[in-house]
């Protein structure tokens, strides 16, 4: 399955390839851990990704017409799902970004080890950066509220 972005399908390739849910557990623990900490400047309202259980910040900035985003989440797991989306987006155009299908996240086989609200939040948070990306494409900045 090709998702547009190569990133994101060499992780969902990863996670898709191992049958050990303690295995991808694990691999997204460790992408939490690699996640750069957001400015507490950025832990603003318009940032938090509604429709989570855990505070979860997501900020995109257009640079070059390339997306790069930060961000952050009190719960390591759903920080961890935060990073894959972060890894899995940057780089990418706000067209190349908008245009992910969330169906990627069942070939990650991720969903059979997450509560349905993670789940939920995970899809939430592409949903943001998908939004993001869509107002960035038209403004070249994100509204800060």
């Amino acid at each position: 399955m090709s998702t547009g972005s190569p990133a994101l399908d060499r992780i969902v390739d990863r996670l898709g390839s191992s049958s050990d849910a303690r295995r991808r557990y694990e691999y997204v623990l460790w992408l939490a851990k690699k996640l750069a900490p957001l400015p507490d400047d950025l832990r603003q309202e318009a940032f938090k990704v509604k429709g989570c259980v855990s505070q979860v910040f997501v900020v995109g900035q257009l640079e070059d017409g390339k997306l790069h985003w930060q961000g952050d989440s009190d719960a390591q797991i759903t920080k961890g799902l935060l990073a894959l989306l972060i890894e899995g987006l940057e780089g990418l155009t706000p067209s190349e970004a908008v245009a992910i299908d969330p169906a990627f996240i069942a070939a990650t086989g991720l969903q059979a080890s997450l509560t349905p609200s993670r789940a939920n939040g995970f899809l939430n948070i592409l949903r943001m950066m998908q939004a993001q990306a869509r107002q960035l494409e038209r403004t070249g900045a994100v509204a800060d509220s």
